[in-house]
């Protein structure tokens, strides 16, 4: 669909005080076997009528495949930017945070399992248009707009609608995202983002299909084409002891990375914790991330930071110049900022990649719900 028809669609959503209940959608292929096919990832359900995806959210009506969560969000929150994680995109300023229901992989960790492998609508309790949501974020003094929780890509039409009305008002836009896309829609949702994290799940193949149901080479496709097109792109990979921790292939992803993606992108290594279907695997020891972080560096990666864990040394920014704290955090809290506006080390003038505007934002550590249906502030 055009931007003209979700605009119209959703102002005559607004009249009857719902979102579409189903929204159309362009990336979809009907076969010969009258079934029809889903184009947006590369796992690519075939359909017939009245069925769903893997995802849950995109569904066969009427002979196309439409989207059932546009205009739906599982919830609304202002969060630290660093909590997405971005260490170098406008550090220290916050951002409206949102997802919807459904995911287009199966990962047996899942961290956001009552989110993303939700089969409830109940889940999708709040509702925004596009133009609410960019107005919400500048009303609450947010410089950017994530799509996190659960995975961009499935809802990519509202997401991309969500971008265009944010851009119009001058706000940013973030995905956190897997990354597990097909080229055509991989274009149409992430050229409208100014920055991405990509989760990285492992550098083994055998690993996505026995424990995520999908495969690792569209991930890394997506982690290419990004940098390639010059959006601001960090990486998370979650250390899961006895899956995916192991010294050879944490250095197989660093040396992938600085070989396709260059030494500057950042690289976060976030500790496991029981969850979902792995709940008899320990959760990851800090040791582990310090060992990780150190492979990295060996690596050449130039900016490496542990998560879920708190280690100083592996929140900070460290100036590849001078060794400098350039940006010290404590958890999701800026203690020390040594850059100039544009991002330069104080101490050496070196330039520390990412995007920087200015002196650093002061939202610290804050998490607070919001609810756009009618767009109030619960308080906390």
């Amino acid at each position: 669909p055009t931007s003209l028809d979700a605009t119209v669609r959703w102002a005559h959503a607004a009249v009857v005080d719902a979102p579409p209940a189903a929204f159309p959608t362009r990336w979809w292929t009907l076969l010969a076997d009258g079934r029809v096919q889903c184009d947006v990832c590369p796992r690519a359900c075939k359909l017939h009528e009245g069925q769903k995806g893997l995802c849950f959210v995109r569904a066969r009506e009427d002979d196309q495949i439409v989207l059932t969560t546009y205009g739906r969000s599982s919830g609304f929150c202002v969060d630290p930017i660093e909590k997405k994680p971005l260490n170098h995109f406008l550090p220290g300023t916050s951002v409206l945070s949102f997802g919807t229901a459904g995911c287009n992989l199966s990962c047996r960790f899942c961290q956001n399992w009552d989110i993303s492998k939700s089969r409830e609508i109940d889940t999708l309790a709040d509702a925004a248009g596009p133009e609410t949501i960019a107005r919400a974020a500048a009303q609450q003094g947010c410089a950017s707009v994530a799509f996190t929780y659960n995975d961009p890509v499935i809802f990519l039409e509202y997401a991309a609608d969500v971008a265009d009305a944010c851009h119009a008002a001058g706000i940013r836009t973030v995905a956190v995202s897997a990354g597990y896309v097909c080229p055509g829609p991989r274009q149409e949702l992430f050229s409208r983002m100014d920055a991405v994290n990509v989760d990285l799940k492992s550098f083994s193949d055998d690993f996505y299909r026995q424990v995520c149901g999908g495969h690792l080479q569209p991930v890394l496709d997506t982690l290419e084409w990004l940098v390639a097109n010059g959006v601001w792109v960090e990486v998370t990979t979650l250390l899961i002891p006895g899956h995916n921790d192991g010294d050879a292939e944490i250095g197989e992803l660093t040396a992938w990375m600085v070989e396709h993606l260059g030494a500057d992108v950042p690289l976060h290594f976030s500790a496991f914790h029981p969850d979902y279907k792995m709940l008899d695997v320990p959760p990851t020891p800090p040791a582990t991330l310090t060992r990780a972080r150190q492979i990295a560096l060996d690596q050449g990666v130039r900016y490496v930071y542990t998560g879920n864990v708190h280690d100083l040394e592996g929140g900070t920014t460290w100036c590849p110049g001078c060794g400098a704290a350039a940006v010290e955090r404590d958890w999701y809290r800026i203690n020390g900022y040594r850059l100039t506006g544009d991002g330069h080390c104080t101490a050496c003038g070196t330039k520390i990649v990412g995007v920087f505007d200015g002196p650093p934002g002061e939202w610290g550590r804050r998490r607070r719900p919001i609810h756009l249906a009618t767009h109030e502030d619960d308080g906390r």
